[in-house]
């Protein structure tokens, strides 16, 4: 197969039509497929997330068909069809006397859930699945559908299997509850389900639904409320993920799972507030898989978004379709429509935009006026490599408190191909976890998998045995990694209340520019400022660091009578990151004025290491000799 890479392109459509899927569309005649289709030919407006998808399902029957060595997944429509046979008796939520109507994504929903396989064993391909669209389009329903059928049908014969249906509240687990019970009562009227109920001994109960002579059980518990620890469930159903901050107790859904024959952890949820949470981070590591179609990575997890591609789509309701899917039903298209326009204005009339953004277009926002930058702007930075190599730097430095992480931050000056002044911003953190208890406790509570980040080179783990920041560690790091990649360090910045044991160190072992900032309005508000103008200038480039990025979206501003900075009140937040570029900056933002510390000549020898020292002289000594020979 082509090497397909889409990364920077982003061009789906020019990847379909580049190639021939004529033996695809004859085999796979399934209404799963068939969206996929309709959706590359543009007979659908879609989003760039779901062209993807579309891409990837198309692209992966081939890989089926050609049977490519390490693609070990087939496409059952036999399976698919059974459970759409069985979505048809369903009843609509709003009127049980009427069978559900499906549409076409919606089927196709269903069939990537049911359809994909294992070879080896016939087993569900897609063991995590995360699907994402605006606000009552019908999400909750479908996986009603989706539970009831597993319950019936996917575990039949088996005893002491239990399903999961879960939600950050009470009230949302028992929404999904709710249409369970609904559907399985309308069921029981038609004579073949009302059998098959009675052999299994199906009893609805306050919190959950048993199949008394199998003692198979589906489980409603709450985020908040509920322990995932004591049952491995072959199918959980998570509701409203992206309101989950961190992975604390969804992880043991996972780990019990493991084990279990043909299971399937499905997450559903709109966008949220708060972007830097599990499901927006697993979402956008998809759309890179998804990406990188040749890597094939990723293989069983399914990653189903409709969403809008840009916030100017706010004013173009012709486009809110890629959202909200159900606006693609004819006899239902107006009064939605109607709907969402006047929410849409109602919204803008109590300067809450933001909220039918977040919620009516499924986009993800920074949205607290307070916040210091925006998820596009911290999004936009990010490059895929940068030659650190002999480079310039200015260096910010935040030192730990007891519980905080140590970080260093890297200001790299740089002139881009079209002549463009640009900043490089890298960082490297400590991570202590004294306070947690352990590793694996500190990463639970800051969100962030700190062992696969250092593995990226990100963050450093402190190697002190008692979990606290090692200085020894911090230093030896600092120098090896200039002196590694031949920095010329321009200045240190650094806290001038935490004039610690380290700094001295540095300031009687290298030649460094060491600069002292007062953290305060008056002195951090013109570097704060600056930081913030390059994110939202587009002048400021950083590489895909999960680290910085969680620093950057959780800081916020506050302001005095001089000015705004970073409050750095908000410990757990994790902005420690943002401290250090800002002292960094301190100096960088001048770099390119004719009075900066890198343009200052008498300044120029004190950076030099011993090596560039000896280097400039010799070279200085040839140029003399020659002119004495002249």
């Amino acid at each position: 197969m082509d090497r397909i890479d889409l990364t920077q392109t982003h061009d789906v459509f020019g990847a379909y039509q580049s190639q021939s899927y004529s033996d695809i569309k004859k085999k796979y005649t399934d209404p799963g497929t068939q969206y996929a289709f309709d959706v590359l030919d543009k007979k659908i407006l879609t989003s760039y997330p779901t062209q993807l998808a579309a891409f990837r399902h198309l692209q992966d029957l081939k890989r089926s068909e050609l049977h490519i060595e390490g693609f070990d997944f087939h496409y059952d429509m036999d399976k698919c069809q059974a459970l759409l046979n069985f979505a048809s008796v369903c009843p609509e939520v709003t009127d049980k006397s009427k069978p559900v109507r499906l549409m076409d994504w919606q089927k196709y929903i269903m069939c990537m859930l049911q359809g994909w396989r294992q070879n080896a064993d016939d087993q569900k391909r897609f063991t995590n699945a995360d699907i994402s669209m605006g606000r009552a389009q019908g999400k909750t329903e479908i996986m009603g559908i989706y539970t009831c059928y597993n319950f019936l049908f996917e575990i039949r014969g088996k005893s002491n299997k239990d399903l999961l249906i879960t939600a950050p509240t009470f009230e949302q687990s028992k929404k999904l509850l709710r249409y369970i019970k609904t559907n399985f009562s309308t069921l029981k009227k038609q004579k073949r389900f009302s059998k098959l109920m009675d052999e299994i001994g199906l009893q609805p109960m306050d919190k959950s639904v048993i199949a008394k002579e199998m003692s198979n059980v589906i489980h409603m518990l709450s985020y908040g409320g509920g322990k995932y620890d004591s049952d491995h469930y072959t199918l959980a159903v998570f509701d409203e993920m992206g309101d989950i901050p961190d992975l604390e107790n969804v992880g043991s859904i996972t780990t019990g799972q493991s084990q279990e024959f043909n299971h399937q952890f499905i997450k559903i949820s709109t966008a949220y507030k708060v972007p830097n949470v599990p499901f927006h981070r697993e979402e956008k590591q998809m759309i890179e898989a998804m990406e990188r179609d040749y890597k094939r990575e990723s293989e069983q997890t399914l990653c189903l978004i409709w969403q809008q591609d840009d916030l100017s789509e706010t004013y173009k309701p012709e486009t809110w379709c890629k959202s909200n899917p159900l606006l693609n039903l004819p006899d239902q298209k107006d009064s939605l429509l109607k709907g969402l326009l006047n929410d849409r204005e109602s919204k803008m009339l109590a300067g809450s935009l933001f909220d039918f953004q977040n919620k009516n277009l499924n986009m993800w926002l920074q949205t607290k006026t307070n916040s210091f930058l925006k998820l596009d702007e911290v999004g936009s930075a990010v490059i895929d490599d940068f030659n650190i190599e002999a480079k310039q730097v200015y260096i910010g430095f935040d030192d730990s408190m007891f519980s905080d992480n140590t970080s260093i931050a890297f200001v790299y000056p740089y002139i881009d191909e079209n002549g463009r002044k640009k900043f490089h911003i890298e960082q490297h953190s400590f991570i202590p976890w004294h306070n947690a208890g352990s590793i694996d406790a500190k990463e639970k509570q800051d969100g962030i998998n700190y062992r696969e980040q250092e593995q990226q080179g990100f963050c450093t783990i402190t190697s002190h045995p008692d979990g606290l920041i090692n200085p020894d560690q911090v230093y030896e790091w600092l120098l090896n990694y200039v002196e590694d990649h031949h920095l010329e360090v321009i200045m240190f910045g650094y806290d001038f209340f935490n004039m610690s044991e380290f700094v001295k160190r540095l300031d009687l072992n290298t030649s460094w520019k060491l600069m002292p900032i007062r953290q305060r309005t008056s002195e951090l508000k013109d570097p704060t400022k600056f930081l913030q103008k390059v994110f939202i200038e587009r002048s400021v480039t950083r590489l895909n660091d999960p680290v910085m990025e969680k620093a950057l979206l959780n800081a916020e501003i506050k302001e005095d009578s001089l000015g705004i900075q970073v409050d750095k009140s908000k410990a757990t937040y994790k902005i420690d990151v943002v401290d250090a570029l800002i002292d960094a900056f301190y100096q960088a933002m001048y770099h390119f004025e004719d009075f900066s510390l890198a343009n200052d000549k008498s300044t120029e020898v004190e950076r030099m290491t011993p090596d560039q020292v000896a280097e400039e002289i010799s070279m200085r000594l040839n140029v003399w000799k020659g002119g004495e020979k002249n």
